[in-house]
């Protein structure tokens, strides 16, 4: 504030009445200003809980084409994993880094597809140097086969085709939760040939060409964290809901897996590629589906497929589509703020690389120029709070040990179209501890390195994939 000055000795009563009214409305106006732009927070909330506690909404979600979205190692996920079986923080984040660097590699040398299957191979290891990206950490549940079996898949805007480990493993399955699929088990199981043109396309689906096994079309596919699926091409009845059936989807059966999936029997693949399942279940849902990831790993979210009831608060912004990376979603971001304020970025340098919404990507990634004017601003907020060590890739970490609540500056991103996304509170911050409570962004290497939208900032939102129209839409408050 500035300095108060000293009042004329001959102002009337009522004018002095209506100048101190004056001084206490700005006053207010000032700690709503500030109040508006920033979260407080419990800071016993940051704090994981054992109990799921799903919210009201979720039993109400409508059955014609909506799931149940949880996180794979958090009390939703059942029957829960054995603590030893969690990952650290320090993993996660690891491991987050890894598949950024597999996007980035993607992107910047566009590779070729990589022969990894030679003939009569359905159990050979793909080669090391995959071209395309690891799972993601949300799952959710499908039937598949007849009688149908419930599978728990990952699901992942960055993968597009998708596979579940099935029997005979013929070299090694990792464990998961639910039996392994079996397809002699299933009336309306029936593999693909290798002369056709479902078989050719898993070039551009997985990156990688497809072997034949007996006349059988054989794919391979590796991730980033170096997991991997390889096995036969295959036909399934698939079983969205009850009442939502999809006859002939095509799927990878793998027989040899390896891979922290998380318990979880495979992958569901949100991609753009024309083998993912957007693409296969187009005519009924005409490429539109949306999520919301719930607030923490303690809650649900919901995956939901089609345009019906969806909000009309949604607001949309254009896809585009990144050179070299045509299964991503492109996304255009032309600023940031924090506390009510833009900063400082050039719209060249968040444009420099492109941009992509991931639901795999923990943490989101921004160029380094972008990072560091985002870092200093939440800093100077935030010089109330004693800084910590480091995190992994964090590296604006606090100590809230000796505090109740805490007072966090709101974050926003804007997107073409005037559409601004605040981030929920939630999405902030990436906590390890209430001693380590870390702002939950990182650099990219340089300003040319793809920036990509991770699922942390995404959680609450409602997220809209509209592929028809190519636009990307987003709702506040989405998963209540």
């Amino acid at each position: 504030m500035g300095a108060i000055t000293i009042l004329p000795t001959f102002l009337s009563a009522n004018k002095l009445l209506v100048f101190v009214c004056l001084i206490v409305l700005s006053l207010k106006e000032g700690y709503a200003t500030a109040e508006a732009e920033s979260h407080t927070i419990h800071v016993a909330s940051l704090l994981p809980s054992s109990v799921c506690t799903p919210p009201a909404t979720a039993k109400g979600l409508d059955k014609k084409s909506s799931l149940q979205v949880i996180h794979k190692h958090g009390p939703c996920s059942q029957p829960h994993e054995e603590k030893a079986n969690i990952p650290t923080h320090a993993q996660i984040l690891l491991l987050d880094e890894v598949r950024v660097k597999s996007i980035h590699s993607k992107l910047a040398k566009n590779l070729g597809s990589v022969n990894v299957m030679k003939k009569d191979a359905a159990a050979n290891l793909p080669a090391k140097d995959g071209s395309v990206v690891g799972s993601g950490n949300y799952i959710i549940t499908m039937g598949l086969g007849t009688p149908k079996k419930n599978l728990r898949l990952i699901f992942d805007t960055g993968s597009d085709i998708t596979w579940t480990q099935c029997q005979p493993c013929l070299r090694s399955c990792y464990k998961q939760q639910d039996p392994i699929f079996s397809p002699s088990s299933s009336s309306t199981y029936s593999n693909v040939s290798c002369s056709s043109a479902a078989c050719t396309s898993l070039n551009s689906a997985t990156g990688n060409s497809p072997g034949c096994s007996s006349s059988t079309c054989v794919y391979g596919i590796q991730y980033g964290d170096s997991s991997f699926s390889i096995g036969l091409f295959a036909k399934e009845k698939l079983t969205l809901t009850s009442n939502v059936v999809f006859d002939n989807f095509l799927f990878g059966c793998g027989q040899n897996n390896q891979g922290l999936f998380g318990g979880a029997a495979g992958l569901l693949g949100l991609g753009r590629n024309k083998l993912s399942f957007p693409s296969q279940t187009a005519i009924k849902f005409k490429k539109i589906f949306s999520y919301c990831l719930p607030s923490s790993p303690s809650s649900t979210g919901f995956l939901k497929f089609g345009n019906d009831g969806l909000s009309k608060s949604v607001k949309f912004t254009t896809l585009s589509t990144i050179s070299g990376g045509e299964s991503f979603y492109g996304i255009t971001i032309i600023a940031m703020s924090v506390g009510g304020k833009k900063l400082s970025i050039s719209a060249s340098i968040l444009a420099a690389g492109g941009a992509i919404i991931d639901s795999g990507t923990v943490i989101t990634r921004l160029p380094p120029t972008a990072y560091s004017a985002l870092r200093s601003a939440f800093r100077k907020q935030m010089n109330q709070y004693p800084m910590a060590k480091p995190l992994s890739i964090l590296d604006t970490c606090y100590d809230f040990s000796k505090y109740s609540t805490v007072s966090i500056p709101k974050i926003s991103l804007f997107f073409e179209k005037g559409v601004e996304v605040p981030i929920d509170a939630r999405g902030i911050l990436y906590v390890n501890s209430i001693s380590q409570v870390c702002l939950a962004f990182a650099g990219n290497t340089n300003d040319f390195d793809v920036l990509i939208y991770g699922n942390t900032q995404q959680k609450t939102l409602e997220v809209v994939y509209d592929g028809t129209r190519r636009m990307i839409g987003f709702r506040t408050g989405g998963c209540t």
